[in-house]
């Protein structure tokens, strides 16, 4: 049997290093699609340049056109714009409602079988945007932020008691920027609490600095924003999908009265195999966890509102 096909829509610094990452497993043919003239299949024909080099065997193809993705097991969206200086909310979920909705409806016409994984912000509400457009089932529509997060998360805590990253376990729930819900009880050290290792001030520090850690990097960077980071983050989820791992990941999911949200796409610990999100694991949550996923969902179900319009 030979690999499956794994599309990634948008070339920009996301899209380009997941689709390296995608391509150097050597397990897939990638698809690199974007809608200008060029930056695909240069940035393909770099990376089959690369592949002489790291001897992957994957095989890379760049593209404007969708046809080439059809049949893909697996599409991961990250088309958008980033908020600009002067752009209201509203005005940036406009304009990323309408590419995702473009964007979907010609996967789905080529690829009715796949697994859609958008990474475009807001991730929830385009999410639920790609949901809605492709009316595909629950299980094949999912959104990365929270693997990031807790990967900025455990990063922190990590350099924090200067132990190794694969120490620590966090998982980190919610909408992704300032709404999110790190799980602080369910946060491990070599299987020792957070609370035992850390004094509150310092966990409280570093949760803020997991809900900016986007921004700080936007501040550093100041042209552009980060990218190694959520492209090993989709890689991730993708390699759990793929090989049907099983593993628990919290993921932009449609809960269907988990954790007393229904009808929305929030981020929850979710099975990952081969039919996409396979369940929506649940954990038990303190009063105050329950309290900030119901805060969370308020904030995304207010932005849904906001985009049916232009659906």
């Amino acid at each position: 049997m030979g690999r499956e096909k794994i599309t990634v829509i948008g070339a920009g610094n996301v899209g380009g290093t997941t689709a390296q990452r995608l391509v150097e497993t050597g397990r897939y043919d990638v698809v690199l699609l974007d809608v200008i003239e060029g930056i695909p299949q240069g940035k393909a024909l770099d990376l089959m340049q690369a592949g002489a080099l790291v001897e992957s065997g994957g095989h890379i193809e760049g593209t404007v056109d969708y046809k080439a993705t059809a049949g893909s097991a697996l599409v991961v969206i990250t088309s958008g714009v980033p908020r600009k200086p002067g752009m209201s909310r509203e005005q940036l979920l406009e304009i990323n409602a309408k590419i995702i909705r473009d964007v979907v409806t010609q996967v789905a016409a080529n690829s009715p079988n796949a697994i859609l994984l958008v990474v475009t912000n807001p991730l929830d509400v385009m999410t639920y945007v790609a949901y809605k457009v492709s009316k595909f089932p629950r299980e094949r529509v999912l959104g990365m932020a929270g693997v990031l997060d807790s990967a900025r998360f455990r990063a922190f805590i990590a350099a924090e008691l200067k132990v190794p990253v694969k120490d620590v376990q966090a998982m980190v729930l919610g909408g992704h920027g300032d709404s999110m819900v790190p799980l602080i009880r369910h946060t491990t050290v070599a299987g020792k609490s957070l609370n035992e290792c850390l004094p509150q001030d310092r966990i409280d520090e570093l949760v803020k600095r997991t809900q900016d850690g986007g921004a700080e990097i936007v501040a550093l960077l100041k042209t552009s924003s980060a990218y190694y980071a959520p492209s090993a983050s989709i890689v991730e989820m993708v390699e759990a999908i793929m090989r049907d791992s099983k593993k628990i990941l919290p993921c932009a999911a449609l809960c269907k009265g988990e954790y007393g949200v229904n009808g929305l796409f929030v981020g929850v610990p979710v099975k990952l195999g081969r039919r996409g999100g396979e369940e929506v694991v649940r954990l038990s949550l303190s009063e105050q966890e329950q309290a900030a996923l119901a805060r969370s969902a308020a904030v995304v179900k207010e932005l849904c509102a906001l985009v049916d319009r232009y659906l």
